[in-house]
């Protein structure tokens, strides 16, 4: 991730948005960020709240269930936006944003410009429209499938503190399957170097 506050390139990058006569009525700190493909944008192990805004590129927004599985929630591309939610509500433990490819965010913080946006009125009704379009499209998708290998390595990364399973036994009735089947795939995935063991019933995944 790299932060740029070159107020050039940030101007241009307003100039370019589909909300450039929105963000211009802000007395907001705007800085840009440049993602790789494959970081996570957005994540529960983030503690700074930001407002982003794609510029180009694209993202995927998913939720991790407790076993495991992945359920889509949305992809955006440019003009799409984040942060909606964190206006308002305390901040989800399970929903992620990775960029899909090579990605550039309009920026700024949340808490350091909540006031002044909670009492914009042409904002708040800006936020509210796309909460409303967000909304309608959760409920059209579904679970995106997954074997129970992809299920098992989800859950060390994103439900396990470190990507570390510590207890088969206790791992498996969160995954809705049985310790026997669960080690062999453990001992599987150890042995494509997917995850190594610790120790007794302890794995860690290889990709933190």
């Amino acid at each position: 991730m790299e932060r740029i506050f070159d107020k050039e390139k940030i101007a241009d990058s307003i100039a370019k948005s589909k909300y450039c006569n929105l963000l211009e009525t802000l007395d907001i700190d705007f800085y840009l960020i440049k993602y790789d493909k494959g970081e996570l944008v957005c994540s529960p192990f983030q503690t700074e709240l930001l407002f982003q805004i794609v510029e180009q590129g694209s993202i995927a927004i998913y939720f991790i269930r407790d076993d495991g599985s992945r359920y889509s929630l949305s992809n955006g591309t440019a003009d799409y936006f984040l942060g909606d939610m964190d206006l308002f509500y305390p901040k989800s433990g399970s929903i992620y944003a990775e960029a899909e490819n090579s990605l550039t965010c309009i920026a700024f913080s949340i808490e350091k410009h909540r006031e002044t946006l909670l009492s914009n009125s042409k904002f708040l009704s800006f936020i509210c429209k796309s909460l409303s379009a967000k909304i309608g499209a959760i409920t059209t998708m579904d679970a995106a499938p997954a074997s129970l290998t992809e299920r098992v390595l989800s859950y060390m990364r994103y439900k396990c503190e470190g990507a570390t399973l510590k207890g088969v036994e206790q791992a498996a009735f969160h995954l809705h399957c049985s310790p026997r089947q669960l080690q062999r795939i453990l001992n599987r995935c150890e042995a494509d170097g997917m995850v190594r063991k610790l120790g007794k019933g302890t794995y860690q995944a290889n990709y933190i």
